[in-house]
Formats: structure tokens, C-alpha cells, sequence
């Protein structure tokens, strides 16, 4: 009698492990698809971000489509799938990160398992998950960064690939360089996130609500209720409130990320640097360059992203229930 009693509370433990990594899986499958089917536009988007109209060895496109016509011409394929490999990287870890920090935290808010969290601890757990994942991934989007910004303009000595790139930052520029542009990418990752996952969060349960006031609210559960092109609308406008809102902190980290020339002296010495700078000569325009091509990359990515994101994870519970 004595020894069947413990049993329960590791069970109950693997349980919730369980379902944590299955938001983790389902999130880098998620970023995975997301990557694959955007990159060239996330090239783009780098390239108009750091162009200041002031340096001879970044190339000037008209939009978003002369852009991506002229690096196929002059750098073909290789040049539309720059920094292909880290891009990949971060975006799996990224995401699969992101959805297991902000599951982990929505539990730990949430009082009880059936408990609905408030808007504002919506917001803090996507704040928390957005600041932890900045910290670990910084150097994969400085890498990503150069590797996009390489063209035939470049003076200096092009990284062959992601290792090469990592190994010569450190020799020559030192540990501390992997995180540059760390300052904005967590004001963009905490904030970004924070609105994004919010504004999913709200709208999914407005939608519900709405879905389930002609049906018996426990004859169907609220992942039978959604289908796919829910998930593309919800993840397609929370999309788009949080690229308008922190779009500027994606345009400050891009400035500081990019490599040094060939003195070793970087353009911009820090954040507050380049908004001085990017507000003296170019104003409040400077710091929206390349939002077109963003929100063409992120807007159907958003949607792509949850999509994959929602549907992995009901064929990994429905693995889980057959088990």
C-alpha cells in the first residue's frame, strides 16, 4: 500500500516534460518551413536596412523587386540564399526555443492546469521567453547578418561559411563581437514577441468564443474548433502589429552587426550611435527601410509558422494518446 503511493507524481512529472518538448518540436519544425520558404526576402530586407545611401560598398536597389532580380542576376542563387545555413539554425533554435521558454513560463503563471492567464501575463511570459532566446542565439544573426551582406563590392576577405565567419570574428574582432547589437535585439525580441504572442493569444480566443457560442462548448475542444486558415489569419495579424511597432530595433541591430572595414574600425560604435546617425541624415524614413520586404516575409511566414506550429502538435498529441 505504502510504495503505491508515490507513483503518481513522476508520472504527472514526465507528463509535463513530455509536453514541453512537444512545443519545442513543434516550434523548430515551424521555423524550419518558415526559413526555407522566405530567405531571399529576408536578404533583401538585411541589405535596405543597412544601406545609408553613404557607403560605396553596399549595392543600391530601386524595391523589393529589382532587388531580388538584381542579386539573381549578379550573385545568382548563392547570393538570394546568403547566410542560408545559420538562418536555418537560428530560426529552429529560435522557435524551438521560444515556444518551450513561453510554454514553461505561461505554466508556471497559469494558478491551476485549467486556469486562463490575463493578457498581461500573456505579455510576460512571451517578454520572458523573447529576452532568454535573444541571449542564446545573438551570435547566429550576427553571422547571418555578414554572410547577407557579403557582395562583390566587399574589400575585405568574404567568410567562406558559417564556421569560417565565427572563427575569424573571434580571432579578429574577439569574443564580445558575437554579441553585438545585443541592446536592440532584446528590446526587439522582448517586445516583438510580447505583442505577437499576445495579440495570437487574444484573437485565438476571441475566435473560439465566437466558433463555439452555437455548439456545446464540451462536445468539441478548442483545438477541433480551428482549422488551418485561422491559424494563417491569427498568426498573419499578430504579425503585422509587431513588425509596425518594433521595426526600427531590427533596423538598429542590422547597422551594428555589420562587419568592420578593412581598419578594423565598425561603422557604428554602438545603439545609440546609429539612431543619432540614421535620424541626422535619413529621419524617422531611415528607420523603416526594408519594411516591405519584411512584411512580405513575415506576414505569410506568421501564417506558415502557426500553421505548421498548431497542426505538429495535434499529430503529437494524438501520438501521445494512441501511446
Amino acid at each position: 500500500m505504502s510504495q503505491s503511493q508515490p507513483q503518481p507524481q513522476p508520472q504527472s512529472k514526465s507528463k509535463s516534460e513530455q509536453w514541453q518538448w512537444e512545443n519545442a518540436t513543434a516550434g523548430a519544425a515551424a521555423g524550419f518551413a518558415t526559413v526555407a520558404a522566405m530567405h531571399p526576402l529576408d536578404v533583401v530586407r538585411t541589405r535596405f536596412q543597412v544601406n545609408d545611401g553613404r557607403v560605396s560598398t553596399l549595392p543600391s536597389y530601386k524595391n523589393t523587386a529589382h532587388a531580388i532580380f538584381t542579386i539573381a542576376r549578379l550573385e545568382g542563387l548563392r547570393g538570394l540564399y546568403a547566410g542560408f545555413t545559420p538562418a536555418v539554425i537560428g530560426s529552429t533554435v529560435s522557435w524551438g526555443l521560444y515556444f518551450f521558454f513561453y510554454d514553461r513560463a505561461k505554466q508556471r503563471h497559469s494558478k491551476n492546469k485549467e486556469g486562463k492567464l490575463s493578457p498581461g501575463l500573456h505579455l510576460a511570459s512571451a517578454a520572458e521567453a523573447g529576452a532568454l532566446v535573444c541571449l542564446c542565439t545573438n551570435p547566429i544573426w550576427l553571422v547571418k547578418t555578414r554572410l547577407q551582406l557579403q557582395t562583390p563590392l566587399h574589400q575585405t576577405q568574404p567568410y567562406s561559411g558559417l564556421y569560417d565567419a565565427l572563427r575569424t570574428i573571434m580571432r579578429e574582432e574577439g569574443w564580445s563581437a558575437l554579441y553585438r547589437g545585443i541592446i536592440p535585439g532584446l528590446f526587439l525580441q522582448v517586445s516583438h514577441g510580447a505583442i505577437q504572442f499576445t495579440a495570437y493569444e487574444e484573437l485565438r480566443k476571441g475566435i473560439i468564443d465566437f466558433k463555439s457560442k452555437d455548439r456545446n462548448k464540451d462536445s468539441e475542444s478548442d483545438d477541433k474548433l480551428l482549422n488551418s486558415v485561422d491559424y494563417a489569419v491569427l498568426g498573419a495579424s499578430s504579425k503585422i502589429a509587431a513588425v509596425l511597432l518594433t521595426y526600427p530595433f531590427q533596423v538598429v541591430r542590422a547597422r551594428l552587426q555589420q562587419r568592420p572595414s578593412s581598419d578594423g574600425i565598425p561603422r557604428y560604435m554602438d545603439s545609440w550611435h546609429v539612431v543619432k546617425e540614421t535620424a541626422r541624415f535619413e529621419g524617422v524614413r531611415g528607420f523603416y527601410k526594408g519594411i516591405t520586404p519584411n512584411l512580405l516575409k513575415n506576414v505569410p511566414a506568421a501564417s506558415i509558422t502557426f500553421i505548421a506550429y498548431e497542426n505538429v502538435l495535434k499529430l503529437l498529441k494524438m501520438a501521445r494518446r494512441k501511446d
